[in-house]
């Protein structure tokens, strides 16, 4: 049974910085597609990274996070990670890490994940 452990979250002032990590244990890291979610309190989960299966060849990062976030993997050390610089008090919200065998699965929706994590809240204030 697969399981992926996040860490990383925290508070941080508007324009500051923090890298969440989400590490896999019971499955083939490197042979899952990799992304990052997150929802604020009253909105619906939202996508904001994914990561290809192998390399990490392909990589895709939504709009509102762009140029801001990077997201990588290390399939050694069987870990995702989410770096977030610049953050803004709108990037609050609980973030999650899934995993998918199918690159546009992750794309498409969370709900797609074979396994995702329990979350990590992060907090960015004025």
């Amino acid at each position: 049974q697969g399981h992926l452990v996040q860490s990383g979250g925290g508070s941080v002032q508007a324009g500051g910085s923090l890298r969440l990590s989400c590490t896999a244990s019971g499955l083939s890291f490197s042979n899952y597609a990799m992304g990052w979610f997150r929802q604020a309190p009253g909105k619906e989960r939202e996508w904001v990274s994914c990561i290809s299966w192998g390399g990490g060849g392909s990589t895709a990062t939504a709009t509102s996070v762009r140029g801001r976030f990077t997201i990588s993997r290390d399939n050694a050390k069987k870990a995702l990670y989410l770096q977030m610089n610049g953050l803004k008090p709108e990037d609050t919200a609980m973030y999650y890490c899934a995993a998918f065998t199918k690159y546009d699965d992750c794309l498409i929706s969370f709900f797609r994940a074979n396994y995702w994590g329990l979350g990590t809240q992060v907090t960015v204030s004025t």
